[in-house]
């Protein structure tokens, strides 16, 4: 475009404005830096997308999403440390900062689509199991309540009762987390409420506050 005779000859390809544009885009540092912006942002678009859905209940997602975009990322700058390192280091920097909420820990680990995976990190750190447990006495006072979740969160890890139903693993992926806990979780009535209640939250990356300010006092 910038070197055809049209773009030449018209007004805004000998206008100063216009040489600089021309300057810039034909320069190849430019496309190459282009390149370096497409590999870092594509990946977190996809989770800006998911988190300013409002049809999809996102919270169970976030997590994961976030991690997913950081290996995806990786992946772009070939797994080569010193090219993705500084892009790692300004995501953990939002994200442990303004971003990360214990909501986004425990609804991960209620979440069923991930629960039952083989990479499904409930131990990382003691990070997933700290969120949920805050949540939880953040959002259920009384210790009788939480001690009854407590033993129902086995069931639920261990698939037991309507968990383990065939149904139930069959649906995992195809519900929404919360659809699925009010289908199959009426063994573990105090868990189902819970999980319902932290699964069925969308969010918003540019108001947050419209989505969680019925649980301001967990974030």
């Amino acid at each position: 475009m910038f070197s055809s005779e049209e773009w030449k000859t018209s007004k805004f390809g000998t206008s100063q404005e216009g040489r600089k544009v021309a300057h810039v885009v034909l320069d190849s540092r430019f496309w190459k830096n282009v390149s370096i912006c497409l590999k870092a942002a594509a990946p977190l678009m996809v989770v800006l997308r998911l988190v300013d859905s409002d049809v999809k209940p996102a919270m169970g997602f976030i997590y994961e999403e976030m991690d997913c975009a950081k290996e995806k990322i990786r992946s772009n700058f070939n797994n080569i440390k010193k090219s993705y390192e500084e892009v790692w280091r300004i995501i953990d920097a939002r994200w442990d900062n303004q971003l990360h909420r214990p909501l986004h820990a425990a609804a991960y680990f209620l979440n069923p689509h991930f629960h039952y995976e083989p990479n499904f990190r409930s131990d990382d750190g003691g990070e997933v199991k700290e969120g949920l447990y805050f949540c939880m006495r953040r959002l259920i006072p009384d210790m009788a309540e939480r001690r009854k979740i407590n033993l129902q969160i086995v069931e639920f890890h261990n698939a037991r009762g309507l968990f383990g139903m065939e149904d139930a693993k069959e649906c995992r992926k195809e519900l929404n987390p919360g659809e699925w806990w009010d289908m199959f979780g009426d063994g573990t009535p105090e868990l189902k409420r819970f999980a319902i209640r932290i699964l069925s939250l969308t969010c918003s990356s540019s108001g947050c506050e419209r989505n969680w300010s019925s649980f301001e006092i967990v974030i």
